[in-house]
């Protein structure tokens, strides 16, 4: 399979820049089908995009023969049954993040390609990104010595859509699981075993300080790493400004970065470094040629359904989800 056609399920606004383009971009990719329920929307995209064909329902998208893996791109709340009819019908499938609505429907999805022996990945596509790979590099190297505790703060104001009680499903815990923790945090939770190992044991409290919507909007938590090494967070979406601030604390050094913002990551050891690496235009580009590569037989990509089932672990742990 030298290219990897894919279809893709939804095309919101997370497909206009972040991934769709990456999908027909990325050599040794194409993106041949895209399924919208609206048809004048899904034309319009798909005309926008240089895309071939277009469905308004997920079974013809699935069963077109031209279509190899499935890329569905859509609310949590929907993960579950379209990606069990993707391994049904025994095609390799990227589901966006997180991966279902808790870790119980995850597991069931895992299962399912198992069994089908097709691929499944999630879009923690931070595991692919040059800036981690350069933390990833510092860890392994040695270059703060033993790891001791790493702390996330990751604050917003409420937007005005927040303030006015706008519809958004990403704060709807029925649709997304939870609210902007749910939809936020699991990139960091994923992120950190990624770089530290698995965690083993967390903790944490949520509330709705502000009430502007149904689900939380702050968090805290605190949690082991298999290795010994602790963590701690915080999470406010309703706080007077935006950070977004990594700090892991080791015996010789520490290392300091940002989950979603561009800031320099920074070394702070014997060494010190401060380096700019700035995202792809297209941030899913290096997740997407992961992909394709592992399911060539290339290489192994490390954003699989059995790591992103871990992240979902921890997120049932402090929302107290079932």
């Amino acid at each position: 399979m030298n290219t990897v056609r894919w279809g893709m399920i939804g095309c919101g606004s997370v497909t206009e820049r972040k991934s769709g383009p990456a999908f027909y971009k990325a050599p040794g990719s194409a993106l041949v089908a895209v399924m919208g329920r609206r048809l004048e929307a899904v034309q319009d995209y798909a005309a926008r995009h240089g895309i071939a064909r277009v469905y308004t329902d997920v079974e013809s998208l699935i069963a077109d023969p031209q279509v190899d893996a499935v890329y569905i791109a859509t609310p949590p709340d929907s993960h579950r049954a379209y990606s069990l009819m993707v391994a049904a019908a025994g095609k390799h499938c990227c589901v966006e993040k997180p991966m279902s609505l808790n870790a119980g429907q995850s597991l069931e999805m895992q299962q399912a390609f198992e069994k089908a022996g097709v691929q499944l990945f999630v879009s923690y596509y931070r595991r692919s990104l040059p800036r981690f790979q350069q933390v990833r590099q510092w860890l392994l190297e040695g270059r703060i010595g033993e790891v001791r505790h790493l702390t996330w703060s990751l604050t917003k104001p409420p937007s005005e859509a927040d303030q006015n009680g706008s519809a958004n499903w990403r704060t709807d815990p029925q649709i997304a699981g939870g609210g902007y923790f749910a939809d936020l945090a699991s990139h960091g939770f994923d992120l950190f075993q990624y770089l530290l190992g698995d965690i083993v044991e967390v903790a944490g409290f949520t509330a709705r300080q502000a009430g502007l919507y149904a689900a939380e909007d702050a968090v805290s938590a605190s949690w082991r790493f298999a290795s010994g090494a602790l963590g701690m967070g915080c999470w406010n979406f309703v706080a007077d400004r935006r950070e977004d601030r990594i700090e892991v604390i080791g015996s010789k050094g520490r290392i300091i970065f940002s989950v979603f913002d561009e800031q320099p990551v920074q070394l702070q050891a014997e060494e010190t470094l401060s380096l700019q690496i700035d995202n792809h235009p297209h941030i899913q580009w290096h997740h997407v040629l992961g992909m394709n590569a592992h399911i060539r037989g290339e290489a192994q990509h490390p954003a699989l359904a059995v790591e992103a089932l871990k992240t979902d672990w921890v997120m049932d742990r402090i929302l107290g989800r079932g």
